[in-house]
């Protein structure tokens, strides 16, 4: 039986197959288009410049975009996520689960946690030993946690998550812009030679089958790339639209929806003029996500901070710290509380109009 290391080399080589097929089938697409028809077939020489400075334009974008959602190496949880080294060698030689769980408690004690798994324990991975930030998920083809993990890919031999989804979203976008400006410009010539006007030549198999691989891409990858612009809409991973995650009062599938405009910031970041080009532009470091915290309720006149319920094991676990973003989220909140406190000893503000924020900390781990 082949060693251990040589099955896993093999499996390594074999997972480069869908992407070595692409790349074959966009330098083919670039031979037939460039060569085949812009050069033996389009008789004007200005159409021959359009086309063949905007499909530069789109095949670079395209493939910029690949590039870097193949080469993007996944990122993992930090040091701070792991258990240390004393608590890591009692939870290992500890048997009951009971008590596996108060280890995790206290060591998850000063961690941003806000989700759980769905029995209400903290959610610690084995296989890499670490307690597993929100959003992260173990990757069984990479072998590692991959932290705001949305899917691994086949077609870029590589884990999608807060490192590259931003350049896998381009990447789709791209290579469908490409895919149909193909068919678009192509579709005149397709006729052409399916009727029989253009003579006989080598370009016409180029023609035609291009045509034919443009046209299904585009119907493939339109798909897809709804699907996950939906997704960026709601601030919502593949994983989480199947499975949702659980918070302290359960599960919430829009546990982390921060409205429209600041969804897609979470993955684009505030800077517009970036969007469109794969650069890392992402907002936070994949660890921490701000939450849907505060509530309005017109019958509390306080602020009130909630604590998660953990097990009975941990009942005594104090709340994790906010992120950035929550803190801010909540000083303002706080202030606006004060302004209307200050309203009401001064006698400018009926109590009956004073609304009221209620902030609810929904931490778990």
């Amino acid at each position: 039986m082949a060693p251990t290391h040589v099955l896993r080399c093999c499996q390594r080589g074999l997972a480069w197959i869908p992407v070595i097929f692409i790349a074959l089938v966009v330098c083919w697409s670039y031979y037939a288009y460039v060569v085949e028809l812009c050069i033996f077939t389009i008789p004007s020489i200005g159409e021959k410049i359009i086309y063949l400075v905007f499909f530069h334009l789109f095949f670079i974008m395209f493939v910029w975009s690949y590039w870097k959602t193949i080469f993007s190496r996944p990122a993992n949880p930090s040091k701070e996520f792991c258990l240390p080294k004393a608590e890591k060698e009692q939870y290992e030689k500890e048997e009951r689960p009971e008590t596996q769980q108060e280890i995790l408690w206290r060591a998850a004690n000063n961690l941003p946690l806000y989700t759980r798994t769905g029995a209400g324990a903290v959610r610690y991975c084995d296989r890499c030993q670490v307690i597993k930030p929100d959003r992260c998920h173990h990757c069984s083809a990479c072998d590692m946690c991959v932290l705001k993990m949305d899917h691994h890919c086949p077609w870029v031999n590589n884990c999608v998550g807060f490192s590259n989804y931003k350049f896998f979203i381009l990447f789709l976008a791209y290579s469908l812009v490409y895919c149909l400006f193909i068919a678009a410009t192509v579709l005149q010539y397709f006729i052409k030679f399916w009727t029989n006007e253009l003579p006989d030549t080598h370009a016409k198999f180029h023609v035609l089958f291009l045509f034919f691989v443009a046209a299904m891409f585009c119907i493939s990858i339109l798909s897809l790339f709804s699907y996950h612009l939906w997704l960026v809409g709601k601030n919502r991973s593949t994983i989480e639209a199947f499975r949702a995650p659980v918070f302290r009062t359960g599960s919430d599938k829009n546990g982390f929806s921060l409205g429209f405009r600041k969804n897609i910031g979470q993955v684009f970041g505030d800077q517009k003029k970036y969007w469109l080009l794969p650069i890392f532009t992402g907002q936070g470091d994949g660890q921490t996500f701000p939450t849907r915290l505060v509530s309005l309720d017109a019958e509390q006149a306080t602020v009130t901070l909630q604590r998660p319920e953990a097990n009975k094991s941990a009942e005594n676990v104090p709340a994790s710290p906010l992120s950035d973003s929550q803190n801010r989220l909540l000083s303002n909140d706080q202030h606006a509380n004060n302004i209307a406190e200050e309203h009401l000893e001064k006698g400018t503000l009926e109590p009956a109009e004073s609304d009221t924020i209620t902030i609810s900390m929904e931490s778990e781990s």
